[in-house]
């Protein structure tokens, strides 16, 4: 019996994440995209996935606050446990175990989104990704604080890059006025999903929607470029 030969990917398109470091449905939904790329690409499909800031409380101090005060005069205490407790059963399903009982300050995210801007410069979409991934886990499964420089260099170390020695004031500047326009763009909440710069969908959609949305998004790209949708048998 001869071995089937691999199936060819061809690139469908842009995945723009806009998305907060201390956003829970933020990781949950990059854990279902990952699963609906997985299904994508064993028809042939491939996509390249970028991050973009936002910051759920711009407001913040910059040394962040109290968690649990922050939660409380948020939500009230028992409707703050509730949420989490919802949380941890479906962040369970995409094997993310959410440990909010080890966070004890709730960060200003802008200094991390620089981070996540210095990933993708020092190694591309591939470091933007392996960073987004480090901090998303650094947060919500050890509790680490990702609003201290620190912390955030060494949360770097580990996914593969140098945080921090030389990053310039440009790169601040350009993340907060990235983030300016994305929210001057009406966006208000987060995640929300782009396909090729175009409105995708918002929110941590099960995998199912992604690769609905995602193969309608690519078939209309296709066609409108006049490209096969298929890489296999073009």
């Amino acid at each position: 019996m001869m071995d089937e030969e691999p199936k060819m990917i061809r690139h469908a398109g842009l995945i723009t994440v806009i998305s907060d470091t201390i956003c829970p449905w933020c990781y949950v939904g990059k854990r279902r995209l990952e699963a609906a790329l997985k299904i994508l690409a064993e028809d042939g499909l491939g996509f390249d996935v970028e991050w973009r800031p936002f910051q759920l409380n711009p407001d913040m101090p910059d040394d962040g606050m109290s968690r649990r005060d922050y939660r409380t005069a948020k939500f009230g205490l028992p409707e703050s446990d509730a949420l989490d407790g919802h949380v941890q059963k479906v962040g369970l399903q995409s094997d993310i175990d959410f440990r909010f009982d080890l966070i004890e300050r709730t960060p200003n995210t802008l200094a991390s989104h620089v981070m996540i801007a210095d990933a993708r410069r020092a190694g591309g979409l591939v470091m933007q990704n392996n960073a987004i991934e480090a901090l998303f886990a650094a947060y919500f499964t050890k509790g680490r604080d990702v609003g201290k420089a620190d912390v955030l260099r060494e949360i770097s170390l580990e996914a593969g890059f140098d945080h921090g020695p030389d990053v310039t004031a440009e790169l601040w500047e350009f993340v907060q006025e990235e983030e300016k326009v994305l929210r001057r763009s009406g966006l208000n909440s987060v995640p929300t999903f782009l396909f090729n710069g175009r409105y995708l969908m918002n929110g941590a959609q099960p995998t199912t929607a992604h690769v609905e949305a995602l193969r309608r998004a690519a078939a209309q790209a296709a066609r409108a470029s006049k490209l096969p949708l298929s890489g296999a048998n073009a």
